[in-house]
């Protein structure tokens, strides 16, 4: 209701509002039809949002300030066409984006709940090189198979003037969920890039940190331990075990700081776009990851036809090292994935699409109960954007 009643307001503002900030309203509607199975579980029949491109709404919003300067906004959520209900896990009626903005000969800075710079997302985004982004959820997307920050809060961002088509990205996260605390308390995140956009090429090369600060204190070891299981993808404990878990406190330390190290090309040949990923990402004494990932995309029958392949290679460090090896564990890990995927327009803002893809893990992935590393997924929907 108060999502609804804010539009109204928005759009219910004086039309001499309206023409000084040029606001606009906008969305994407997608709604499909998933067929997936995740290894040793049962077959998944489920209706869909958001699968090829995330369902959303959003107002947007610059006034010239004049001699090259200029103020704006983009204020956005998300929610699940196939149910009504919002679809970012947080309060708040902006989930996906809540940024101000000013532009001017020195470039851009924003501030406000942004997209990191690898996350794939919203307007700060400068990832390129793997044709599906970050759609069709575990199976299509590059930060679901490698590794992403998503959106942080509490951020600013600086985009500089282009050079030759170069731009450089910078952005810093006070806290990326709160910045309540005292600046040792608060996680940050740290971002840092290149991108480059020509008349056939793209590229871009990313540096990103993700540090552990508030991430200790007393907790219940269950929800500890889930906290490391859940970053390299192993499967959680849940129910009864974790419960049983809980109910012994411990203190845990900080988690180290995560980085990773993301490069990213394109090129058109004009009958088909290659393109071609690579990312190392790495957190002291937890995990060291390498992630590859070839595609392309072509006309085809008056839409366009994707194909791409992925594959990734990692081993554990320090303590969870140790600890595979005490069970007998495996402390490397192996995946591929591959993907195919069609999208037809029916008319310049609505279309159809289908995707495929498959996944298998290998050494201490082999047998996880994750649809990033061993699955597979049929799907087919409609995009509306308005």
């Amino acid at each position: 209701m108060k999502k609804t009643l804010l539009a109204l307001a928005v759009m219910g503002a004086s039309s001499v509002a309206f023409a000084a900030s040029n606001v606009s309203l906008y969305g994407v509607i997608d709604t499909s039809v998933v067929v997936s199975k995740v290894k040793h579980n049962t077959t998944k029949v489920q209706m869909k949002s958001g699968f090829d491109s995330g369902s959303r709404w959003g107002i947007k919003g610059v006034e010239e300030l004049g001699n090259g300067y200029a103020v704006g906004f983009i204020l956005e959520d998300g929610f699940n066409s196939d149910d009504g209900s919002g679809a970012q896990d947080m309060n708040g009626a902006f989930s996906r984006e809540s940024k101000l903005y000013i532009n001017g000969g020195f470039g851009q800075i924003g501030v406000g709940r942004l997209g990191s710079l690898a996350g794939g997302a919203q307007s700060n985004n400068i990832l390129t090189g793997w044709a599906f982004g970050t759609s069709y959820e575990d199976q299509g997307s590059w930060t679901s198979f490698a590794k992403g920050n998503g959106r942080v809060n509490n951020a600013i961002a600086y985009v500089s003037p282009s050079f030759g088509g170069v731009t450089v990205h910078a952005m810093y996260s006070n806290g990326t969920s709160a910045d309540n605390e005292k600046w040792s308390k608060n996680r940050h995140y740290y971002g840092l890039g290149l991108k480059y956009a020509g008349n056939a090429a793209t590229a871009s090369v990313i540096f990103e940190a993700l540090d552990g600060k508030g991430t200790g204190g007393k907790k219940g070891i269950g929800t500890g331990i889930n906290s490391y299981l859940k970053t390299l993808g192993l499967d959680l404990i849940e129910g009864d075990d974790l419960k049983k878990l809980d109910a012994v406190k411990a203190n845990f330390e900080d988690r180290k700081t995560a980085y990773s190290v993301t490069a990213g090309g394109a090129y058109n040949f004009g009958i088909v776009t290659a393109m071609g990923i690579y990312q190392y990402a790495w957190e002291s004494d937890v995990y060291s990851q390498h992630a590859f990932g070839l595609s392309a995309s072509a006309p085809l029958a008056g839409g366009t036809a994707k194909l791409g392949a992925r594959y990734l290679l990692g081993k554990l460090d320090g303590d969870f090292k140790h600890i595979a090896n005490a069970i007998g564990a495996d402390t490397k890990y192996r995946a591929w994935n591959i993907d195919a995927g069609y999208s037809y327009p029916l008319s310049k803002r609505t279309y159809f699409y289908g995707f495929a893809g498959y996944s298998d893990g290998a050494k201490l992935y082999k047998d996880v109960e994750n649809g990033k590393f061993n699955g597979w997924t049929v799907g087919t929907g409609l995009v509306h954007k308005f």
